[in-house]
């Protein structure tokens, strides 16, 4: 039994629209947190365009209790007596996936954060590249909203230093995020500028980083310097000059326009405060311990964890190890799976069965992604003169949920039965607006999307003109087809829950284990007549574990288990049919 303490919001997130008026009303400003204190928000606020759920709150330690909130507020969401709830829920298992924070450089007074606006956080330089950010993506630096010239970013800032107020390891992201930021600067720079990266070792492990890291430096033209920088000097006119020494020792004086400070990963107190709640051991720099073999299972039984609380890592592995705890938690839970699961409430589909097409157009900005270089108001207006076209708008962000709420209604009251959405990539969000479709009465594959940001705007930033005539004829395209579609069934087939796993190293084998201690059949096949792969060639980790010992232990436990199958010497030679229905030859 877990309990759970939900901090008032004072708005009632059942009842809220997320219209907005409340913080239009609201007279009193504070520092957004979201954007690191670049620009001010309402004490009436929500924290992105992309909450879930699209509710606002009030900031009662703004707040002046004015009451114009309440009074503009049509749907009466407003509780200014609201007040913390704890709630008792039952669960099998926990993960942990608290992420952590960045090292602050207000500690260290060597490179003049706290001196000068224009010394910033690789997160805040982040929130300025964002389309959703304070300059609205424009590459701007805080002190007068000029476009820097020249931006240095520094290396390791909080990080592999043993000094007082810093953290001795690696954090494993920071050469990567700051070659993306020095990228992206030089993408959405108006003029020339110049880049230069600081660093004591690049650090670009993982499936072509090094090549990244190659095309930034030839093709883009960023400088990469090998030097610890130990001095930055605040100048009268905003700009910084930077002391360092080159390689061969001799000192080196730049003026730069902004400065950003690339800085590492750490664990922070509410997380430390709750692994001490749990229970949970944490190693001497406050992340879950785990060993080497089981790297998301804690000392206490039946609790996981996944993501930076574990260490420090990118993207990638955290969803490699969210999938991880998962999997763990499907085993424990395994006997009680299907036994609370809940059916959606979805409308009954119009039958648009010989009904004359009615295609809604929603195109969407994206921020500056795509409006940056399409002249969206001008694809919108053309959208409005195809046939069957009878409704057309543009968005500032078309995947946002206060846009997928509205385009259900509108589709409900504009009798719209086919849609187009113009936007990003639909490999990413396509079933998003295809479950919009549902919620809307709709058959999910009278849909058609174009993709107007990889396929035009990323493709053409510098012919504007060009991609905005390319995004009308994308649209016009899509259109046309819209005007063919038909509705689809959706099928119903019969799953073979038995799972094929080729490859008897470490990896298949805790996969096979897995899979089969959640119920499920396994095949498992390794082409040579041993289990365990290169595993057996090998003797500790670097934390000093047996490698062999465990790698023996798995061995046996697969073998013996009544719902693997293993054969050796075996190779796949052939696979045919589709999900839930494949058949596999092996060659033995």
């Amino acid at each position: 039994m877990a309990t759970l303490r939900n901090d008032p919001r004072y708005i009632d997130p059942d009842v809220c629209t997320g219209c907005g008026q409340c913080s239009q009303a609201c007279p009193i400003n504070g520092i957004n947190e979201y954007d690191c204190g670049l620009n001010l928000r309402a004490a009436a606020s929500i924290r992105y365009a992309q909450a879930i759920p699209l509710a606002y709150t009030i900031d009662r330690d703004l707040c002046i209790g004015c009451g114009l909130c309440e009074k503009v507020c049509l749907a009466e969401a407003i509780r200014y007596d609201d007040e913390p709830k704890k709630s008792e829920i039952e669960i099998g298992a926990v993960i942990l996936a608290v992420g952590n924070e960045v090292y602050d450089p207000r500690n260290l007074d060597t490179y003049g954060y706290s001196q000068s606006p224009n010394v910033i956080t690789s997160m805040e330089f982040e929130r300025i590249l964002s389309a959703s950010g304070p300059y609205m993506g424009h590459l701007m630096r805080p002190y007068d909203r000029e476009e820097p010239k020249k931006i240095a970013w520094l290396q390791c800032v909080g990080s592999r230093d043993t000094h007082e107020y810093s953290n001795a390891y690696c954090s494993a992201v920071c050469c990567m995020y700051a070659i993306k930021e020095a990228v992206i600067a030089l993408e959405h720079a108006h003029g020339d500028i110049e880049a230069a990266i600081f660093y004591m070792d690049m650090r670009t492990h993982g499936k072509d980083f090094e090549n990244y890291y190659d095309r930034a430096r030839d093709e883009h033209g960023v400088r990469f310097i090998r030097s610890r920088v130990h001095t930055v000097d605040p100048l009268k006119n905003g700009d910084l000059r930077i002391m360092y020494s080159d390689e061969s020792g001799e000192p080196k004086s730049e003026i730069f326009q902004l400065v950003v400070l690339s800085v590492g990963f750490q664990v922070g107190k509410d997380t430390i405060e709750l692994g001490k709640r749990l229970g949970i051991e944490l190693n001497q720099y406050n992340f879950a311990r785990t060993d080497s073999f089981k790297p998301v299972a804690t000392n206490r039984s039946g609790i996981y964890v996944c993501g930076a609380i574990q260490g420090p890592k990118d993207i990638p592995q955290s969803v490699v190890e969210s999938s991880a705890a998962a999997a763990a938690c499907g085993v424990l839970l395994s006997e009680s799976r299907w036994t609370q699961t809940e059916v959606k409430d979805i409308p009954p589909q119009t039958n648009v069965v010989g009904v004359p097409p009615r295609i809604g157009v929603f195109v969407c900005q994206c921020g500056i992604n795509i409006a940056g270089v399409v002249n969206v108001p001008e694809v919108r207006d053309y959208a409005k003169t195809l046939p069957y076209v009878s409704y057309v708008e543009d968005n500032m962000y078309t995947c946002s949920q206060d846009t997928q709420v509205k385009m259900a209604e509108v589709i409900k009251e504009q009798g719209i039965n086919r849609v187009v959405v113009a936007a990003c990539t639909p490999k990413t969000h396509e079933p998003l607006f295809q479950e919009t479709l549902l919620d809307a009465g709709l058959n999910k594959y009278l849909f058609e999307m174009t993709n107007i940001r990889n396929q035009d705007s990323w493709v053409h930033p510098n012919e504007p003109e060009a991609a905005t005539e390319k995004a009308k004829d994308l649209v016009r395209m899509a259109v046309s087809k819209a005007a063919l579609l038909e509705p689809l069934p959706e099928t119903e087939l019969q799953l073979n829950p038995a799972t094929l796993v080729v490859g008897g190293g470490v990896a298949g084998m805790v996969a096979a284990k897995n899979l089969a201690d959640q119920g499920y059949e396994v095949y498992l096949v390794e082409r040579s007549e041993e289990l365990g792969g290169h595993a057996r060639f090998l003797n500790k980790t670097w934390k000093g574990e047996d490698i062999r010992s465990f790698v023996n232990a798995l061995t046996d436990d697969v073998e013996a288990h009544p719902q693997i199958h293993v054969y050796r010497s075996a190779e796949l030679i052939g696979v045919e049919g589709f999900v839930g229905n494949f058949k596999s030859a092996l060659k033995t």
